[in-house]
């Protein structure tokens, strides 16, 4: 018996019978594959082949079949050429093997096949139903692009030449997935992006052999550094514009078929705090703005921990009056501090879970209201104090400030066992566990860039755009990491009080 592996493997034949055997073996089964055999010039028989669904057939009625039935010719003039002058549409494409063939057809191609032809022809009128743009529901922003990428490669790459117009922008393809056959489009700037970082990922890319690839976090996980460290070592994104700017800075972007979700690399752990709208309003703001998300960033952090800390362990810190506040709230409470915060943050984590997974009509809600309920009836059970709620609530809308969710997990997710260092060995562990993680984030690279760059190693000339947002018309140079190659991205006469006549002379 002949596996449909090997039929994929064999050669087109000139009968037209043998070759529509072999694919009717290929797609035996496959209630979605839809056929039709008829005679072009009315004397040779001719096969067409598509899957139901993912090719507009009234343009293959139009194009394709109404032109091969009224056409006049003799069948010893019947070839590629002849066909390709005949149907009215641009992008047909021979196939010298079955294998190449189903990859056309699996991809939104009809397969056409004519009697005493050695090869197959595939006629590319993909259409199928596909989600209009719409923005990001997960990167809301008050000022910039409302517009965000979707499940369609075509409309992402797309999106990604009306923003950056110039042909230096290149777009290479991979395939990835023995069996989803899955496009992945890397994108960046030539002369702008470093060559060896383009062929790094590249390279990463094309050995990954796997059976399917159903969502860019498959590509992120196979291609990061340091695979066991929390911390996102890519960025994810939905918009064009983010993405336009990193390809702009040098960065590289990973375009994945079927998810809107684009894989930014190399990245740091400072663009993991920076939002697109910090560079879309005034940067006094913007400054503001990214010193409010690094405090909360250390609250998100570390807050119950120092709340169970001092506690536990250092109560003569707090003062007396507060002391006596906190204790009062606490007399009935029967769990140490540590306990305590903990029921409190695992409740709180499963609220926010909650409310992502259910419907948008019935999630906000449910996070609301079961906190309010939760929170009034652990205070009053005596299960938890109140300042441990109000301690709790504040490290959740911390929690919010943080642009990136996927960096946003990783703090949530390293509070835990920072409380219980805490509640082990009060400051002392509070400060083993910071010291622990940043060994961890000075240990770690993204794709060979330091993750804590431009603070470790020191990066004086970008540290200015890092802890503070930097004018536009200041940040004369892109960043180091991606390499010294075209490294000016504007001109010093951008200041504005410096004015036309200046720039002239």
């Amino acid at each position: 018996m002949v596996d449909i592996m090997d039929y994929r493997l064999m050669p087109f034949s000139t009968e037209l019978a043998a070759n529509i055997e072999i694919l009717n073996t290929i797609y035996n089964d496959s209630v979605d594959i839809k056929s039709r055999t008829f005679p072009i010039a009315g004397k040779t028989e001719a096969f067409l082949l598509f899957i139901d669904g993912m090719v507009n057939e009234s343009l293959i009625d139009l194009h394709v079949l109404a032109p091969l039935l009224q056409t006049r010719t003799e069948a010893s003039e019947l070839d590629f050429a002849y066909i390709r002058s005949v149907v009215s549409t641009s992008q047909l494409s021979i196939a010298t093997s079955f294998n190449e063939l189903l990859q056309y057809i699996s991809t939104g191609s009809a397969a056409l096949l004519v009697n005493h032809l050695p090869f197959g022809i595939a006629i590319n009128l993909s259409g199928w139903q596909q989600r209009g743009i719409e923005e990001p529901a997960a990167e809301s922003i008050i000022r910039g692009p409302r517009e965000g990428f979707t499940e369609t490669m075509s409309v992402n790459t797309s999106m990604l030449r009306r923003k950056i117009k110039d042909a230096a922008l290149k777009l290479s393809s991979v395939q990835v997935g023995r069996y989803t056959k899955t496009e992945v489009v890397i994108a960046h700037i030539d002369g702008i992006a470093n060559h060896s970082l383009v062929e790094e990922v590249r390279h990463r890319i094309e050995k990954i052999d796997i059976d399917g690839v159903l969502e860019s976090g498959y590509i992120e996980a196979l291609i990061e550094d340091h695979p066991y460290s929390p911390f996102p070592q890519i960025q994810v994104t939905e918009r064009p514009d983010v993405v336009s700017a990193s390809l702009l800075e040098g960065k590289i972007g990973i375009m994945v078929e079927g998810t809107p979700f684009c894989l930014i690399a190399p990245t740091t752990f400072m663009s993991m705090l920076q939002s697109p709208e910090d560079y879309y309003q005034r940067f006094m703001i913007s400054t503001f703005i990214r010193w409010l998300r690094f405090l909360f960033l250390f609250i998100s952090l570390l807050l119950p921990s120092l709340y169970v800390a001092v506690l536990t362990f250092h109560q003569e810190m707090v003062p007396t009056s507060l002391l006596l506040s906190i204790a009062k709230s606490r007399e009935d409470i029967p769990f140490p501090a540590l306990i305590e915060a903990l029921l409190m943050e695992v409740s709180f984590e499963a609220l926010r879970e909650a409310g992502v997974r259910l419907p948008k009509q019935v999630g906000s809600a449910v996070s609301i209201v079961g906190a309010l309920v939760i929170g009034q009836a652990a205070t009053s059970a005596g299960l938890v104090s109140s300042p441990m709620v109000m301690v709790v609530a504040i490290t959740g809308i911390a929690s919010f400030l943080l642009p990136q969710y996927s960096a946003g997990i990783a703090i949530r997710v390293l509070r835990f066992p920072i409380m219980f260092l805490a509640g082990m060995f009060g400051l002392l562990g509070l400060m083993l566990g910071v010291i622990a993680i940043i060994i961890h984030l000075c240990s770690i690279r993204s794709l060979g860039v330091p993750y804590l760059q431009p603070l470790a190693p020191m990066k004086w000339s970008e540290i200015l755009d890092t802890l503070m947002r930097a004018p536009i018309w200041s940040n004369r140079k892109r960043p180091s990491f991606t390499g010294r190659k075209n490294e000016i991205r504007q001109s010093p006469y951008n200041r504005p009080e410096q004015g036309e006549g200046e720039a002239s002379s």
